[in-house]
């Protein structure tokens, strides 16, 4: 018995040394260091690999080298090597020292440069990491002279003998979920091939991730094992890493569940700062506005609307009804002039960013301006993906800063990138398309859509799936005038075209329910002429530029100072300075307050100086013509009121 349990000892220490032995270990060489040089290096390493995962020690199972060099470039921290090397630059080794390192500020994104040492050995290690390879065991020679010579050699120059023993394993940097969410998303229309250049630029805390998925992964590590305010930040690159390593930094903080966006609605007079929370979110539909004859909006236009539940109100259906409290995520190209070019939509001169928009706001400018109808379809996500969505779109509303092209990068393009990175929904990966409504078809026919919610027209109208034109609308009230007034006109288009006065003097025969059509296709009329005057006004504030009329004048610098000012509505970051990275956080929340009101008190000021002087950039015809609609509307609202009156009901307002 005895000898059992002596074999049973021994046979545990064994395994107990093995694992110590596998786990990564760092060796300074410290043949030219003094005692103290070699302290402080040695508890430089000690905490770097305290921070390290326990999984990313026993992965990188190796004796990694680490030595201070000399004539390394001045700002450079580090370098690894190929397989078991680390170089750190020897200027810094005195105030590592003293201890000075430990306050002095590099104006780097760590703050000290003791920091910024630790952060290098940390990312250093980190390429090591993603470099690894799973060796066999049956030649531990093989692999010890196979890994020497991927020092000197790198991959490219191993023996075959050396690449027969290796294969991938443990790689961060070509995962597609980490691409996904790092700024490398599968191209939409290229099947399998991943977009070329990183546009998550902005809130980042090193542009340095921008430069390759390697450098991405490495200034991310060091980020998520040394901030704790990391997955506050990045929550979604902060899961992604804890899901890898089956851990999290002990000190990682707590995050409060509501994301920051901002509204970039049209009401000025509206607080443009607001919270997500993700719990709130009930449903996420794709949301299609249909075509019509602009060249830009023949395919129609692709948004998401995020369903979300009235406050105190359980997630379900009835949330639906909650239109006040839906949101839109929209790409759109950001014109900061007035003028929409087609040559520049072509070549990507205007930046393609992600709004935020009241739900509301979308349906009138869609169904009242422009008289198309919109389709809101529900997609086919758990609650997982739907709270990961939302979190990417939050991180994308902020960071995000891509060119919008009109047939290659447009909004269909943008919007299934933002649902293949933000879900992680496989079935997305192999599809494709580059139109709106093409979209919606694949992803109905897919089964990631549910079309069916508009089999009934009139159910989809009452919850909520389906906002009609009011086209339709107008053409019943124009049927209304055909039925009991002697008019000529055979379409709505041709009673409309007419001037204003000529359409006045049907208003006397009018009964109440006549004159009822009439108010709602006069509305109609008045929108049709503010929508030529503002094609108009581009036109004329294109060559007003060195106009010296000063009404001209007047409302050319206020049209430039509205689009001037109203720059970081589609880049809410520059409302932040330089300082921070990924979503705002509780401390910068208050200045985020503060840059946000101002600025929109001062488009609301601008919004109410234009209403006054925009008349001046109109040609006399356009003006008088607006003139008319107006006075066509007080008319047949007095007359209306004056029947309802007569007829013995309320009086109207």
């Amino acid at each position: 018995m005895r000898v059992l349990i002596g074999w049973l000892l021994a046979c545990l220490f064994a395994l107990a040394a093995h694992a110590a032995e596998a786990d990564l270990r760092l060796a300074l060489q410290a043949d030219t260091l003094s005692a103290p040089q070699r302290s402080a290096s040695q508890a430089l390493l000690d905490e770097a690999l305290a921070r390290l995962p326990p999984a990313f020690r026993q992965r990188l199972d190796r004796t990694v080298s680490v030595r201070w060099a000399d004539g390394m470039p001045p700002q450079a921290y580090g370098q690894a090597g190929m397989v078991s090397t680390l170089d750190i630059n020897r200027r810094f080794l005195p105030s590592l020292t003293d201890g000075s390192a430990a306050t002095q500020q590099t104006g780097r994104p760590h703050g000290t440069v003791r920091e910024e040492l630790l952060a290098t050995v940390l990312h250093e290690l980190t390429h090591l990491y993603d470099r690894a390879r799973l060796w066999s065991t049956a030649d531990r020679g093989l692999i010890v002279r196979c890994r020497q010579q991927a020092e000197t050699l790198g991959d490219v120059g191993l023996p075959e003998a050396c690449r027969g023993q290796a294969e991938r394993r443990y790689t961060l940097s070509d995962d597609p979920r980490l691409l996904d969410l790092g700024g490398w998303p599968q191209s939409v229309g290229r099947r399998g091939e991943r977009e070329l250049s990183n546009r998550q630029v902005v809130r980042s805390p090193d542009l340095y991730e921008t430069s390759s998925p390697k450098e991405f992964i490495a200034v991310n590590m060091e980020y998520f094992l040394l901030d704790p305010s990391y997955p506050c930040r990045r929550p979604e690159l902060y899961e992604y890493l804890k899901q890898h390593f089956g851990w999290a930094p002990p000190q990682a903080e707590q995050c409060p569940r509501e994301l920051p966006y901002l509204n970039a609605g049209s009401d000025f007079g509206r607080e443009p700062l607001g919270k997500i929370d993700p719990e709130r979110v009930y449903e996420v539909d794709y949301l299609l506005a249909e075509a019509n004859q602009n060249w830009v909006s023949r395919w129609g236009h692709s948004m998401l609307r995020l369903v979300i539940c009235a406050p105190g109100r359980p997630r379900g259906p009835d949330c639906r009804l909650d239109l006040d409290q839906s949101l839109v995520l929209s790409y759109r190209a950001f014109v900061n002039d007035v003028q929409l070019s087609t040559w520049g939509g072509l070549n990507g001169q205007y930046p393609s960013r992600l709004f935020v928009l009241p739900l509301n706001q979308v349906i009138d400018e869609y169904t009242k301006v422009e008289l198309r109808g919109l389709a809101s379809i529900p997609l086919k996500l758990d609650r997982t993906q739907i709270q990961a969505l939302v979190r990417h779109a939050a991180e994308m509303h902020w960071g995000y800063d891509g060119d919008y092209y009109f047939l290659s990068n447009n909004c269909a393009v943008e919007t299934l990138k933002l649902l293949r990175s933000g879900t992680g929904q496989a079935r997305l990966g192999d599809l494709d398309s580059i139109v709106p409504n093409g979209l919606l078809r694949v992803l109905e026919a897919r089964g990631l859509a549910d079309g069916s919610v508009l089999n009934d027209k009139k159910q989809a109208l009452r919850r909520g799936y389906l906002f009609d034109s009011y086209h339709d609308r107008y053409q019943a009230m124009f049927a209304v005038l055909q039925q009991h007034l002697p008019i000529e006109q055979n379409t709505l288009e041709s009673w409309l075209e007419q001037p204003a006065p000529a359409r006045r003097r049907w208003f006397a025969q009018a009964d109440l329910r006549t004159s009822a059509a009439l108010l709602l296709l006069e509305q109609a009329g008045f929108r049709r002429q503010l929508l030529l005057a503002q094609d108009e006004v581009k036109q004329r504030y294109l060559g007003a530029r060195e106009a010296h009329e000063p009404g001209v004048a007047n409302a050319n610098d206020t049209l430039q100072a509205i689009l001037a000012g109203s720059g970081f509505l589609s880049r809410p970051a520059e409302l932040l300075g330089a300082d921070g990275y990924g979503l705002p956080q509780q401390s910068e929340w208050q200045r985020l307050q503060q840059e946000s009101s101002q600025r929109q008190r001062k488009l609301q000021q601008l919004n109410a100086s234009l209403d006054t002087e925009i008349r001046a950039l109109l040609t006399p015809e356009r003006a008088q013509a607006i003139e008319a609609s107006e006075a066509n509307l007080r008319q047949i609202g007095e007359h209306l009121r004056d029947l309802h009156k007569a007829s013995g009901g309320l009086i109207l307002p």
